[in-house]
């Protein structure tokens, strides 16, 4: 009787969830560094489509990253895919490759060119390794799959190595822009919506709250820098709100045979949050104004194609700390790449002669030079031992993993196995050090990357027919949005990902 039981059990759990017909259209919905609490902190204030989803939606109260560094690329990377960057390969917003012996992006690309913006060299998903759920969906059948945000990792990332397009904000000219990965040119949309200029209407505005009181910011009144200093405005939000509308219109997007996909990433509260902290009147007004902001797309979106064809997930790439100067003295600091950079150096120096030895970085994690470990007869792991044992002299610092140690793959705590999750064997640096609680590596004044609650506790919701709304408090994992998504529209999860469905939504 048992064994029948745990048989029909391992059915259930892979059987589609989706019962009923398929969404037209699924809208995913990342608004960067977005921490779980922000959707408490300002509940009472929402109005639009926070306060919608957080009525109407399945709303996972407890979801949290499990993987270290807590990044851009890297979160969006695991929402998509549900793969840790130990098999997605994606290990930080940037990183040194050994081979071309240079720092490189998650998603830079020698081999293409930019479309829309003067520039000889763009970007692609090429140095993405898993299937994400848009690539499932496109081998399934006639399924659209289009990706929108400011930033180009965060547009490029989500919809995976078989996407239609990409497009992203070029912050020298205000363009939308893409790769010729994707197309020779752009389509005509692109280029009416470029030649519109909708982006030059916030220059040399007021960036005052909805509260009223005195303007935040004051953008410049045109040029390379008002294009660059509007992504720290509730402007670049609205501007890439149009960009989607128009995408959604000009490609039919939710028309087709097949269900479709539109990744939308909202930048512009990580930057806002990266200048003015989490506790800003910045960060608050950036959040009421994401909610009516989402709560218009929503509603256009439904006027489009139907509320009964629209499915809607709605998740953050990652959190951020607080200020370190702004909490009390002694809980809290700040670690500079000067000051590891210099430890390392002093002591390997010291212990097998002049480097220099660091030749590239991911974050404030070190790549040390083992052509020149192999011409002195250095053991890589002597050569790491003495650079962990430097870091961790370092004041600030908690932790420090060499390549050893997660290899190991052996057990510990939540904070060990994070990091290891975050491990890849080829791209991951020598060293990963991780800072004490509230201690931030580098200048930005707020920042994120740590394993800790403030940098992994994101919000996950679920939203359109079908799905049962509710709060959920159980832990889980944000890799559970792409096998959920994948089971949701009766398809098996992208073949890397960690995650799985949750069950709680379906209704």
């Amino acid at each position: 009787m048992l064994a029948r039981r745990s048989f029909l059990l391992m059915v259930l759990a892979a059987a589609p969830l989706a019962a009923a017909g398929r969404p037209k259209l699924v809208v995913v919905l990342t608004v960067d560094q977005v921490r779980y609490d922000y959707l408490e902190r300002f509940a009472k204030e929402y109005r639009g489509g926070i306060a919608r989803l957080l009525k109407e939606g399945a709303v996972f109260t407890n979801a949290h990253f499990e993987h270290a560094p807590t990044a851009t690329a890297v979160g969006h990377a695991v929402i998509f895919t549900g793969a840790f960057p130990a098999s997605s390969g994606i290990v930080g917003n940037e990183w040194y490759d050994r081979a071309s012996k240079r720092q490189v992006t998650s998603v830079s690309d020698d081999s293409v060119t930019l479309l829309g913006a003067p520039g000889t060299s763009a970007a692609s998903p090429h140095r993405l390794l898993a299937p994400t759920v848009g690539d499932v969906l496109k081998r399934a059948g006639k399924s659209r799959v289009i990706s929108i945000s400011l930033k180009d990792r965060a547009a490029i990332l989500p919809g995976g190595r078989s996407a239609d397009a990409a497009y992203w904000y070029d912050a020298k000219t205000g363009n939308v822009v893409s790769s010729s990965y994707y197309m020779r040119s752009l389509p005509a949309w692109v280029e009416e919506f470029n030649a519109r200029r909708l982006v030059d209407r916030f220059a040399g505005r007021d960036w005052t709250p909805l509260s009223d009181g005195a303007p935040l910011v004051r953008l410049p009144p045109g040029g390379p820098e008002y294009f660059d200093r509007l992504t720290a405005s509730p402007f670049g939000n609205e501007l890439l709100a149009e960009l989607a509308q128009a995408a959604v219109r000009a490609e039919k997007l939710g028309r087709g045979p097949a269900t479709d996909l539109l990744s939308v990433s909202f930048s512009s509260n990580d930057y806002v949050g990266h200048r003015w902290g989490p506790d800003s009147p910045h960060v608050r007004d950036m959040m009421l104004r994401t909610d009516l902001l989402l709560g218009e797309f929503l509603q256009f979106l439904e006027s489009e194609i139907g509320r009964e064809n629209l499915l809607v997930v709605f998740t953050s790439d990652h959190g951020v700390s607080p200020i370190p100067e702004e909490l009390p003295a002694g809980q809290g600091g700040r670690i500079l790449g000067k000051a590891l950079l210099e430890a390392i150096e002093k002591r390997l120096a010291e212990r097998f002669g002049a480097g220099p030895w660091v030749v590239g970085h991911a974050g404030p994690a070190p790549y040390l030079d083992h052509e020149r470990a192999a011409q002195r007869k250095i053991p890589l792991v002597e050569l790491r031992r003495e650079a962990a044992e430097a870091l961790r002299q370092v004041r600030g610092v908690a932790r420090v993993y060499t390549v050893e140690d997660l290899a190991s793959g052996r057990g510990g705590d939540e904070i060990d196995r994070r990091v290891r999750n975050g491990y890849h064997a080829e791209r991951s640096p020598d060293l990963f050090p991780v800072a004490e609680r509230f201690w931030v590596f580098g200048s930005e004044r707020a920042s994120h990357g740590s394993p800790y609650v403030y940098d992994a506790h994101v919000p996950v919701i679920f939203l359109g027919p079908g799905i049962r709304a509710g709060r959920y408090d159980r832990r889980v994992a944000v890799n559970d949005v792409a096998p959920t998504l994948a089971a949701l529209l009766g398809l098996r999860a992208p073949e890397a990902s960690a995650g799985e469905p949750l069950r709680e939504v379906v209704r």
